[in-house]
């Protein structure tokens, strides 16, 4: 009976210890889940970080694509060199349409690859500048060249008209004229008789003039044609006689007689007999001049 206290002190520190071995193990395994819940966020951290980098990496190279874009079109626009933009632009298409891997090697060659093409956007806003300011002198030069070659062509066009309307004074001027125009009626026996005529005085019909005077007018050959123009206004004509056609403003017009001589400016003198073959009805008629296509002088006579 008095051994039985000797062996409970020994029980007890048996459990202290599996006591303190278990609150140990405890410890051990709860900052082991501390730990690993620890190293677990910060992956999940980083992994978040790494994912919001490629992100705006990716976004970033979407803005240069469109950079890229507006530098061709606008370099193009002024006649420069879009080679290495081209090809710039080639490349972050095809990077664009690449799964690019997350992980900090690969986005760090993709932003390496992002300030390539910044440095290169940087380049082009210079010579685009250069560009711009070269576009803009010879703009101005050829604005200059346009005023300059509206007002030669002014001049141009003002010196024409002038020859113009200098040509026209000198085909005015140098129109011939009839002067001193006489008619008369010639009977059977050629004595001449003037107007108001008869009938039996009017064998033949004398129409006399003289060509004026005119320092402007070339010596060269002329035509010259009567024509007999009733109250009617019907030329009187006969073609077996030598009348015929001409032009007169744009119209096809019977002449009456014709003469064709070299005109030399001496005053001369012109006679045209016609002998109509048949009587004129009474009335009034006029002899107009022509040559050219243009009206020399004209006279009136009558007929009773």
């Amino acid at each position: 009976m008095e051994q039985t206290p000797a062996t409970t002190p020994k029980k007890s520190n048996k459990a202290t210890i599996i006591i303190a071995l278990l609150s140990i193990v405890v410890i051990i395994q709860s900052v082991k889940i501390y730990l690993d819940y620890v190293d677990k966020a910060e992956i999940t951290e980083q992994k978040a970080n790494v994912e919001e980098d490629l992100a705006g990496t990716m976004q970033r190279l979407k803005e240069i694509q469109a950079e890229l874009d507006t530098k061709i079109v606008e370099i193009q626009k002024l006649g420069g060199d879009i080679t290495d933009l081209k090809k710039a632009k080639a490349e972050v298409d095809a990077q664009l349409r690449r799964n690019v891997a997350s992980s900090s090697k690969a986005i760090k060659e993709l932003k390496d690859r992002l300030q390539g093409y910044e440095e290169l956007l940087r380049i082009k806003d210079d010579e685009l500048e250069k560009l711009k300011s070269v576009n803009k002198e010879l703009f101005s030069e050829n604005k200059q060249l346009k005023t300059q070659k509206n007002v030669l062509n002014d001049s141009i066009n003002r010196l024409a008209t002038k020859k113009e309307e200098l040509a026209t004074k000198v085909a005015l001027a140098s129109q011939l004229k009839a002067e001193n125009i006489a008619v008369m009626a010639v009977n059977n026996k050629g004595k001449e008789r003037e107007s108001p005529f008869k009938n039996r005085q009017l064998e033949k019909l004398k129409v006399e003039f003289t060509l004026a005077d005119n320092k402007v007018a070339p010596i060269e050959g002329k035509k010259i044609l009567i024509r007999v123009v009733d109250e009617n206004g019907q030329v009187i004509f006969d073609v077996a006689k030598g009348s015929g056609t001409f032009m007169l403003n744009n119209k096809e017009e019977f002449y009456t007689a014709a003469q064709e001589i070299l005109f030399d400016n001496t005053r001369q003198k012109l006679t045209f007999f016609y002998e109509k073959g048949s009587d004129y009805p009474s009335g009034n008629y006029r002899i107009e001049i022509y040559t050219d296509g243009y009206a020399m002088g004209s006279a009136q006579f009558s007929v009773k």
